[in-house]
């Protein structure tokens, strides 16, 4: 039985309204009792963005999930040729293996790269040149200073001549079909669609605890986020590690801004001149994520700048008429909900060690079954599309744990640092990630 977008969306926003309006009641007594001990407006805070918003978000893509079958991709249409721009900063140890998954790849037409070295002084450009030698599809610019991810990618842009520009980490490795799966999802999607995300998945998820747990914040967390996005007409975040956009827009737009979170910027630029970013969940790109505990803060730190910069660049998207709207909307919860985790939950934590349960305890164990139910209902989803790419979901029980019950207690707080940076305008540096 075929139903229309916008009934999914109402129908999961009518579950998910529910869900709110039954754990509000069932809060009152939690609301009660830690008003006594820390007062009213601090409790109603708390427990409302610890407990009552989560809620709700956890509901509405459950629900989402639950409906979401996108059309298959239009067989036997004409691919176009494309160009690929790789940004690239010391990437000397991995940049010959992001070439080689792009020259292996499994596409009908022309691909053209297009390297760019800003400012490598680790042997990049020596690398980069050999390749580009013997093979004429890769092409090299080399520049002098580091100016920033986002300038190299408009010196590269300047170089192009096809229709469709993807862009790339030069840490990524491209899986074989992933350039055709990118496209086709672009070429099937509705006419006003201008950029399409692809997936990231993890490929050094067995290094350490850090790794483990990242491993599936990609597969679980943030796929499933893009998909149902992408389901209501607007994924938020073309990343830069690899998407798709079309030439026009970005010649339009003025190529990628000169800021942190160059690709939200960007994206919401995109979805603020009323088109639509999709999401392909089979073009995979296999990347190194942050093995250290200062580098994964850095990462979620600008992650976080870049949300503030998107809204401070575009204010008026939340104002525009259209579903992906709601989506938005959570974005400005984020920083309250981090707040609130980590100033809230994590002494909650403590002081439940010692049998003072005022903001962790009984109540809270309310959100577990939605968690579960929403974790397990992910994986099914990540787990049919890795079966389709003849691909396996690898055992990693203890990154699970850690990502289920440990994960904000670092996520959180990096996040807070970050909003923290660009509102108070802290001297900004460029990542590859």
């Amino acid at each position: 039985m075929y139903i229309s977008v916008k009934f999914k969306f109402l129908i999961a926003l009518l579950v998910s309204l529910s869900w709110m309006g039954l754990s509000i009641w069932l809060s009152m007594p939690w609301y009660a009792d830690l008003a006594s001990q820390i007062g009213g407006v601090p409790s109603y805070f708390l427990i409302t963005m610890i407990a009552i918003v989560p809620g709700f978000m956890n509901a509405f893509v459950f629900t989402a999930l639950l409906m979401d079958k996108r059309p298959s991709v239009i067989a036997d249409q004409k691919y176009p040729p494309v160009t690929i721009l790789i940004a690239a900063y010391n990437e000397v140890g991995s940049i010959e293996e992001t070439l080689t998954s792009l020259v292996k790849q499994d596409y009908p037409n022309h691909i053209q790269v297009v390297v760019i070295s800003d400012g490598s002084t680790d042997g990049t450009v020596d690398k980069v040149r050999g390749i580009a030698d013997s093979n004429p599809n890769i092409e090299f610019i080399y520049l002098h200073h580091n100016g920033g991810k986002s300038a190299a990618l408009n010196r590269g842009l300047q170089h192009v001549t096809t229709d469709i520009v993807i862009s790339i980490d030069a840490d990524g490795y491209v899986f074989k079909d992933g350039v055709r799966n990118l496209v086709g999802r672009y070429l099937s999607d509705p006419p006003n669609t201008k950029a399409v995300a692809g997936e990231i998945l993890i490929r050094n998820s067995r290094e350490n605890w850090i790794t483990k747990a990242q491993e599936w914040d990609y597969f679980l967390g943030i796929a499933s986020i893009k998909r149902i996005q992408s389901l209501f007409q607007g994924t938020l975040v073309a990343q830069g590690a690899f998407s798709l956009y079309e030439r026009k827009i970005l010649s339009e737009l003025g190529g990628w801004p000169e800021m942190v979170g160059e690709d939200i910027v960007l994206t919401w630029k995109i979805l603020d001149r009323g088109y639509r970013v999709g999401h392909a969940e089979d073009a995979l790109v296999f990347t190194d994520c942050p093995n250290t505990l200062h580098k994964f803060i850095r990462q979620r730190q600008r992650w976080s700048r870049g949300l503030i910069e998107a809204f401070k660049e575009n204010p008026l998207i939340l104002i525009r008429p259209r579903l992906t709207t709601l989506y938005v909307w959570w974005n400005t919860m984020f920083p309250l909900m981090d707040i609130a985790y980590t100033f809230g939950f994590i002494p909650g934590l403590i002081l439940a060690c010692f049998g003072m349960y005022w903001i962790v305890g009984p109540m809270t164990l309310f959100l577990l079954p939605m968690a579960a139910l929403l974790n397990w209902l992910m994986y099914v989803r990540g787990r049919k599309m890795f079966e389709k790419e003849h691909l396996h979901v690898r055992t990693n029980i203890f990154g699970f744990i850690f990502y289920v019950f440990a994960y904000g207690l670092v996520l959180q707080p990096a996040c807070v640092y970050g909003y923290l940076s660009e509102l108070l305008n802290f001297r900004k540096s460029w990542g590859t990630k």
